[in-house]
């Protein structure tokens, strides 16, 4: 995107929010680095050099622009849409791989040399991995001096810094402004949201998307499918219990309609960074709507269904091998059904936890594949066939033979889960829609899916559909969710 001068021109002087983090816009007469839909005045084209991350801006020595604040930019919808080794990065990244594990931990789980993941890293992002992770950094430590009333002692450690100087530095270096001035400066604009006065020790937060964002499938799926004690939607708002690199945690996200309201308490704060990464993921925040409908648009018997209600997202989860587990759980039975047999295994296996809401009824964390792997088949309320079917994938994910997360290889693991005893397409694609994040994939086969295709006068039959569903892609994941959402089953629509 950001190599296309002339669209970027176009977008920065019509002040476009679309492309907000697809690139950003660097000013050598001023230092300054801006979103594309910055309020101030344009700059000249001849003083403007367009950049892809805020990492390349920052390591070319531009600092981040005080009024449009392009640190807090959705994330690029391309690592969401790719399933390359450089997107595979970058979503690793944000989820703290290279704090946690640095850049030989990020290059091994790739299966790539160090060398090679700065090359690539560099040549697309025009910055490599220690940079990128520097620049989350700096946005985490921003969000919280704005937003919490934290030590900045703490406030460096949660947002991953190794010292208190090197924290300083950083943020002089990267806002042009000390700690202490941001936070004063934040007070004076009514920008800070103190800590929850009801919920003590929760840090409020802000998650900002790109326009528009349907909630009705999106906290509707989540909604109906909570497992007790694990997940609920209580006072307007979706809640689950975290597990985290470090601890564990508490979410509380709530649709607003610019945002997404975030409250988390988390046992420690350095998991901060990675609970809002993995918040924005199972929420889809940095997808592309208008890039996704206008595709969706082009079937004449889908156009109607995204006009009615543009800007539907893929309800994602927090953790990839609890979705499978969960996936398996829901094979051929009823949403309530499913949510019964998982909430047996979360009472008999899950950790418990403390709802840091008095009135929450939040109990436990999800079982750990580890933890799963100890049961006893003849205990599981299921057929046969299907405790063959868990226990099978249980095993895999515990010793780590088949590997789910962000950073999946989308061909490989649909290969791997073919492989297991009593997987089929259904099974498979659920997971790669919802588990790894593919935006294309389809579950022909689903019932919704074929019931709302023969009412459009659609084919119904899983070939001719997927034929017909060739013209949606990149997008077909995003088409489940308008072809789902024309039935009335409350998992399409919005709690109420």
């Amino acid at each position: 995107m950001y190599t296309d001068t002339d669209r970027c021109v176009r977008a920065v002087q019509s002040k476009d929010a679309r492309f907000d983090g697809w690139f950003f816009t660097a000013v050598r007469t001023t230092g300054i680095y801006c979103r594309p839909s910055c309020p101030a005045v344009p700059p000249k084209v001849e003083n403007i050099s367009f950049l892809p991350s805020a990492a390349a801006c920052q390591q070319a020595g531009f600092r981040a622009c005080k009024r449009c604040r392009p640190d807090t930019s959705p994330g690029s919808p391309e690592w969401n849409a790719r399933a390359d080794a450089v997107a595979r990065a970058m979503r690793l990244i944000q989820d703290g791989v290279v704090d946690r594990e640095g850049v030989p931990g990020l290059a091994a789980r790739l299966g790539y040399s160090t060398r090679q993941v700065e090359r690539q890293l560099n040549a697309e992002l025009g910055a490599g991995p220690l940079a990128l992770a520097r620049a989350q950094r700096a946005q985490t430590a921003r969000l919280l001096i704005e937003t919490s009333e934290l030590p900045m002692g703490d406030v460096a450690f949660a947002a991953g810094f190794s010292s208190i100087r090197t924290f300083n530095d950083t943020v002089r270096e990267v806002f042009a402004l000390a700690p202490g001035e941001l936070r004063q400066r934040a007070g004076k604009a009514g920008k800070a949201v103190r800590r929850t006065p009801e919920v003590p020790g929760t840090l409020s937060l802000r998650l900002p998307y790109r326009a528009p964002l349907n909630p009705d499938n999106l906290f509707g799926h989540l909604a109906a499918t909570a497992v007790p004690g694990v997940e609920e939607w209580r006072a307007g708002a979706y809640r689950r219990t975290l597990r985290l690199p470090y601890g564990t945690g508490v979410v509380s996200l709530t649709p607003r309609p610019d945002h997404i309201g975030c409250r988390l308490a988390l046992t420690d704060l350095r998991d901060l960074t990675i609970a809002i990464s993995r918040c924005r993921w199972m929420l889809d925040l940095d997808a592309d709507p208008e890039a996704v409908d206008e595709q969706l648009r082009s079937d004449p018997l889908l156009a109607p269904l995204v006009d009615k209600a543009p800007g539907r997202r893929v309800p994602r989860t927090v953790d990839a091998a609890e979705f499978a587990v969960r996936a398996v759980l829901g094979q051929q039975v009823s949403t309530a059904a499913a949510r019964t047999h998982a909430a047996r295994l979360v009472t008999a296996h899950g950790e418990p936890v403390t709802d840091p809401d008095p009135e929450g009824g939040l109990t436990r964390l999800f079982p750990s594949p580890q933890a799963l792997a100890a049961l006893d088949p003849e205990a599981l309320a299921l057929p046969r066939s299907r405790r063959a079917t868990l226990t099978t994938l249980v095993s895999a994910l515990a010793d780590g033979s088949l590997p789910l997360g962000i950073d999946s290889d989308w061909e490989d693991a649909r290969a791997r889960l073919n492989a297991l005893p009593g997987f089929g397409p259904w099974t498979t694609e659920v997971i790669a829609m919802r588990a790894l994040g593919d935006p294309d994939a389809f579950p022909p086969a689903d019932l919704g899916v074929r019931k709302a295709a023969k009412e459009l006068g659609l084919p119904s039959t899983p070939a001719a559909l997927t034929a017909r569903a060739a013209g949606w892609q990149p997008w077909r994941a995003y088409a489940v969710q308008y072809l789902w959402a024309t039935d009335g089953h409350p998992i399409n629509h919005m709690p109420v």
